[in-house]
């Protein structure tokens, strides 16, 4: 029996975009027990993992004593393979008869390969999240069978990824008002604690249809399930955009101050949309775009979102 050591992201959305590698590993090393170290948002993500071990949460403390404390929890294994997604040297410090430790790339290569190049393999395995039983029996009764769903995230991480919301109100009406490209379809708004505001221009916009609004109600697993669920999902630059994807759910990722070539939703079932205004020009134009207190998609039309969402509906 193997015992591998995959070391990988905080955030929600780098995780799923990480966890090609994870299954990569689940598919090629059938005798291997995988324990996986991770930042506190991203752990439920790994629960149904085949053959897990133990998920080790790392949470962020003063001076980096977090990887003093996930050293002290490994030390002591003599590891098959030890992966080291977040670039640190803790690989070396741990007894490992292999080490794969992902250097970062300076050129716009998409954050899925650049993973899967610390394995050093030809292919590039697409991101997946393993669900539990419980998440898809939820997802079944959350979302029966019956009209599709549209999946709808109007959040994001920060201000200047969301897309305003009043846009997001007409696009969903659009979309699913008679002869639109899903005339009839359900919506389902998937958010975070915190996030009921960004969901409430869809709710004004739709006020006599029946919208299910699951913002800050749900675990990540269950949200998962149920974008496996889904016909469409729309959504800001931000992890449930990289859950959809990962799900193999269509997806249009809404981008302007993100680099779609790194950070775009990653498959053939995927696209994105952005305004007139490239990731270079809005890069440019600011000293720290995170900083930015509102949103920076403001060039990005309803029409132009309408267009790419159809096509995206056509050619899935």
């Amino acid at each position: 029996m193997q015992h591998i050591l995959l070391i990988t992201s905080t955030r929600i959305g780098d995780a799923i975009i990480n966890s090609g590698v994870l299954r990569y590993l689940v598919e090629t090393r059938p005798d291997a027990r995988f324990t996986i170290a991770c930042g506190p948002l991203a752990a439920p993500l790994f629960a149904a993992v085949p053959r897990l071990e133990r998920v080790i949460v790392m949470s962020k403390k003063k001076a980096g004593a977090h990887w003093f404390d996930l050293w002290r929890a490994t030390v002591g294994t003599r590891w098959d393979l030890v992966v080291d997604l977040r670039c640190s040297a803790t690989a070396w410090a741990l007894m490992a008869r292999e080490r794969r430790i992902l250097r970062q790339f300076d050129a716009p290569i998409h954050k899925v390969a650049e993973a899967a190049s610390a394995l050093r393999i030809d292919s590039v395995p697409d991101p997946k999240i393993y669900l539990s039983d419980a998440a898809k029996a939820t997802a079944v009764e959350l979302l029966p069978d019956g009209a599709p769903v549209l999946a709808i995230c109007p959040s994001a991480s920060m201000p200047y990824k969301v897309w305003p919301g009043t846009r997001f109100g007409e696009l969903v009406k659009r979309l699913i008002a008679p002869g639109g490209a899903m005339a009839g379809a359900r919506v389902a708004i998937f958010g975070g604690p915190g996030d009921q505001a960004a969901a409430a221009p869809i709710h004004a916009a739709l006020p006599d249809a029946d919208v299910l609004d699951f913002t800050g109600q749900l675990g990540l697993m269950d949200v998962a399930a149920c974008f496996q669920r889904v016909r469409l999902f729309v959504g800001n630059d931000s992890g449930l955009m990289h859950m959809a994807a990962a799900m193999q759910t269509p997806t249009l990722g809404l981008f302007g101050p993100s680099d779609e070539r790194r950070y775009g939703p990653y498959g053939p079932h995927c696209a994105i949309v952005r305004g007139k205004t490239g990731f270079e020009e809005i890069d440019a134009a600011f000293d720290d775009r995170r900083l930015h207190p509102e949103s920076l998609l403001l060039d990005l039309e309803v029409e132009a979102a309408y267009d790419a969402a159809e096509a995206l509906l056509k050619r899935t």
